[in-house]
């Protein structure tokens, strides 16, 4: 998977996060946690977007930490919602988050094995 594939699964990622958000109960707390969520969500795309138009080495991995930090804030936005039972969360956005945050992870271990060569 190359850095466009990417960039484009981090987005559909967010997109889905900004469906789940529209669909969450009006109660103070499902709200509150939702922007949390979104806001980690679509923090994703955005800092790998950013990331991939780093002008150094330092700064791309710089970037990635961030995004490896919000994938890891959305997947516990998302435990904590289903397991306080405020929601409902599909399997599969599970997953995605899931895998994302292990891409990010491993990506920004290589970038910086290469960077300490």
């Amino acid at each position: 998977m190359n850095a466009q594939d990417l960039q484009q699964r981090t987005k559909k990622f967010s997109l889905q996060i900004i469906l789940f958000f529209q669909g969450l109960p009006k109660t103070t707390e499902a709200q509150l946690l939702g922007k949390q969520l979104l806001r980690a969500a679509t923090s994703v795309a955005a800092n790998y977007r950013a990331a991939c138009r780093g002008r150094s080495k330092a700064e791309f991995i710089a970037k990635l930490s961030i995004v490896v930090e919000e994938a890891d804030e959305t997947l516990l936005w998302l435990e904590l919602m289903e397991e306080a039972g405020i929601a409902s969360v599909e399997e599969s956005l599970k997953k995605e988050a899931k895998e994302i945050l292990f891409i990010m992870s491993a990506s920004r271990k290589s970038a910086k094995g290469r960077d300490n060569q």
